[in-house]
């Protein structure tokens, strides 16, 4: 079977490799982009993830790493526009798409967004998994312990509906992965552009709170949105991940239909576990996919083409 090109709309890489003091075309992590080049990725969306009193500081410091490692590499192209995706393509090399994972950072000033925008940044969701200033994630602690069935009904404060709609005006992709039910509710109401959860799947499937609804995946693909499959074993559930993360699938194309699934894998923010252990099993889960029924229109669709659409729509 040749090899099926795919997007894969959310990795921790940039963050862990450059605390590691790493190289992104070699680092030992779930990622490197020699692996993602082999492995036959098209487009890669690299999150700067940030948490904490220095979150701030923090971002800047990926940011330029990012833009340190990635603006003259052979290997990878960062890019701005759907064109530069298409580029990418045609010269053979790995589009690179800067998104941000917790938008706490800013400290609610919203006047930061448009800058983001002009560093590079297409996608961004407003929490992790403890509460800011914008809302709260879909996260509920008791005894220090996360209760991974309970879901927040809490929605978004007024900050945080602002911010959807200063993404919507700067061209960001807003991704809902991480926020809670209420929150979620708000920015699909709110948005006029498609929303996205870049890495959650189907909660029917494996209940647990980082999961969607099939409330929340109706409304994402009511809004021609997507949700990429996160491999994490603890949101995939069952004994085979392959076999899990395809119920997941097909989960999806039964409740939003096959515009709405794409790949979101969570690499270098998950534990590695045999059967998909980093970005050179991608290929194997897509074949296993292929062999279960689903059809080679549709896996285009859930490997590359869904995520294009949105990128395309909501990008420029």
């Amino acid at each position: 079977m040749p090899q099926i090109k795919y997007a894969d709309m959310h990795c921790d890489t940039v963050t862990v490799c450059c605390d590691a003091g790493g190289n992104p075309d070699g680092f030992c992590g779930q990622i490197n982009l020699k692996k993602l080049r082999e492995g036959g990725c098209s487009a890669q969306c690299f999150a700067i993830f940030t948490e904490g009193k220095n979150a701030a500081a923090d971002f800047n410091r990926y940011a330029a790493f990012y833009s340190g490692q990635f603006a003259n590499n052979p290997l990878i192209l960062p890019v701005q526009s759907y064109s530069d995706l298409q580029k990418a393509q045609e010269e053979g090399r790995i589009a690179a798409i800067l998104t941000v994972e917790n938008l706490g950072f800013t400290g609610g000033d919203l006047s930061v967004i448009p800058e983001l925008k002009r560093a590079g940044v297409h996608m961004a969701s407003l929490v992790w998994n403890n509460a800011n200033c914008f809302a709260y994630p879909n996260l509920i602690f008791e005894g220090g312990k996360p209760l991974f069935e309970a879901r927040e009904k809490r929605g978004l404060t007024d900050l945080g509906k602002d911010a959807v709609r200063a993404l919507n005006e700067n061209k960001i992709i807003v991704d809902i992965s991480h926020l809670s039910d209420g929150g979620a509710d708000d920015v699909l109401n709110i948005s006029n552009a498609p929303v996205v959860a870049s890495h959650s799947n189907s909660a029917a499937v494996c209940n647990v709170c980082r999961n969607l609804t099939d409330s929340q995946l109706k409304k994402i693909a009511e809004g021609g949105g997507v949700a990429g499959l996160n491999f994490c074993r603890d949101f995939v559930g069952g004994e085979s991940a392959f076999e899990s993360l395809c119920r997941h699938l097909k989960h999806m194309i039964k409740v939003g239909g096959e515009d709405l699934p794409a790949l979101g894998s969570d690499f270098d923010g998950i534990p590695p576990y045999d059967e998909i252990s980093g970005c050179e099993k991608v290929q194997s889960l897509l074949e296993y996919f292929a062999r279960s029924g689903i059809s080679p229109r549709v896996l285009d669709k859930v490997a590359y083409g869904n995520f294009a659409r949105v990128f395309k729509e909501v990008v420029g």
